[in-house]
């Protein structure tokens, strides 16, 4: 019986000596890498679409993003391609245990873009800055006019994730992927959100622009009456 304890003892005692060596040897031999890629087509026209991805944030459906500022922004004179640099605040919400290994759950990612206007290709790169050492994030967006419909836009989006020397490592790795696809659903519905606003816009405008014109046509109507109405009765009185 008490040679049974021992051993039990022991046991126990080892759990933390292995437990250790698999951190150690997860940190120094993990590194695995995960690509997605997915397609969303647009029922709208590439200039809306357009309009609403730089419109897209803050936006009640992407709470995770939290702040992006435009870091150089510069337009080509020969080919009118505009480049843009800008900086994106994300708060991610990590597990307890991801925190704790990654430090933080507030993380920045660098963003390059290339919108061509002649071509109608808008392309955005992001990779994150924060936890790249640990995990690696690498995204890129196009946008295309659909090409069997041009009333239509065509995006194309992949996602590419390292995990490095992190135990754990297909955990983190699902956990990225179910979070990236979320966002993805959510940022779509975003787009739609924004672009419902943009064509509230253009029939704003559109009214406000037909009322001005009535109205300017209505005032023409009258100032032109009321000068022959002036003319008639000084004719009147000179006869």
């Amino acid at each position: 019986m008490r040679d049974h304890q021992k051993d039990k003892a022991r046991l126990h005692s080892l759990i933390p000596y292995y437990f250790n060596l698999f951190i150690t040897f997860s940190s120094h031999h993990l590194h695995k890498m995960r690509i997605w890629t997915s397609e969303h087509i647009f029922e709208h026209q590439w200039d809306t679409v357009v309009q609403a991805v730089w419109r897209k944030y803050p936006n009640p459906l992407n709470p995770s993003v939290i702040g992006i500022d435009i870091l150089d922004r510069s337009v080509c004179p020969q080919t009118s391609v505009m480049h843009t640099h800008r900086l994106i605040s994300c708060k991610w919400g990590l597990p307890g245990w991801a925190e704790k290994l990654l430090g933080r759950s507030k993380t920045y990612a660098s963003e390059y873009s290339e919108l061509d206007p002649r071509a109608k290709n808008f392309t955005l790169k992001s990779k994150n800055i924060s936890f790249c050492n640990e995990l690696s994030i690498i995204e890129q967006l196009t946008y295309k006019p659909h090409p069997s419909n041009p009333n239509k836009t065509l995006m194309t989006q992949e996602t590419v994730v390292e995990v490095h020397g992190i135990p754990l490592s297909s955990y983190l790795e699902d956990f990225v992927h179910k979070d990236i696809m979320r966002n993805a659903a959510k940022g779509r519905q975003a787009m739609e959100l924004v672009i419902g606003k943009i064509n509230e816009e253009v029939q704003d405008l559109a009214h406000k622009t037909v009322k001005s014109v009535d109205e300017l046509a209505g005032n023409t109507k009258r100032v032109i009456a009321d000068d022959i109405v002036n003319r008639t009765q000084t004719n009147s009185l000179s006869s």
